[in-house]
């Protein structure tokens, strides 16, 4: 690898921008592709499949074999609320590879002692959002119950352009939520990100059964093409 593409593709890993190494494997020639260049990219089609995958690959295109090398930022899970459902979610998503981070005031629920090995931090969501450089590689779940938690934490998902948010509720609760919301300047296409109810539809009604539909929902979204995502939700 040139020094060069070294370079810019450290630049682009440490700024949490995802990134393809295209390599000829017959010649050795090699080109960086970053995320905001695959529409243009010929290899469009493959580069989005490979990052949306997560997964490098050999592929053939204009006659050539080419090697896909992927280099996509670890996926965080930001959990406002320290719940049962959080109990169960955060190992689950720790398993599935994603940093977790539960965020909740209440230090009676943001113990050590019931969420062992997760990071916790019990501050309220504009102290403790910003130093997590919450991203488009992140997973956002609000699950207090209390829009003074709740609220001040989707505001900040919506100016951080996460890739899933998702919010506990009935639908009328969520009605009320967006009118909050809306209040507070959301916009309506900010509200309409937001997946309330939130899971894949699959029954749940146990704290750990929410947090797989939760967990599903979130995986759907990340991996699925845009008219597969339609499909599932």
């Amino acid at each position: 690898m040139k020094l060069a593409i070294l370079h810019e593709l450290n630049a682009e890993r440490a700024a949490r921008r995802p990134v393809i190494l295209v390599t000829d494997t017959e010649s050795g020639e090699q080109r960086l592709v970053k995320a905001a260049d695959f529409a243009k990219d010929p290899l469009r089609g493959e580069l989005e499949k490979q990052l949306r995958m997560g997964k490098s690959a050999n592929v053939e295109a204009g006659g050539k074999r080419l090697f896909l090398n992927v280099y996509a930022p670890t996926a965080k899970l930001v959990i406002i609320g320290a719940v049962h459902i959080s109990q169960a979610l955060a190992p689950l998503a720790r398993s599935l590879g994603y940093d977790v981070t539960v965020v909740d005031p209440r230090t009676a629920f943001a113990s050590p002692e019931r969420f062992p090995d997760i990071p916790l931090v019990a501050e309220w969501p504009d102290t403790a959002l910003p130093p997590l450089n919450v991203d488009a590689y992140t997973a956002f779940v609000a699950v207090t119950h209390d829009p003074k938690i709740d609220d001040p934490a989707l505001l900040h998902a919506f100016e951080r352009n996460c890739f899933y948010i998702g919010a506990l509720g009935s639908r009328k609760t969520h009605a009320k939520r967006g009118d909050r919301l809306r209040a507070q300047g959301a916009k309506e296409s900010d509200i309409a990100r937001i997946h309330a109810p939130i899971g894949l539809a699959i029954g749940a009604v146990s704290p750990s059964e929410i947090a797989v539909s939760i967990m599903a929902e979130i995986t759907a979204v990340l991996r699925l093409p845009p008219k597969e995502k339609e499909e599932a939700a």
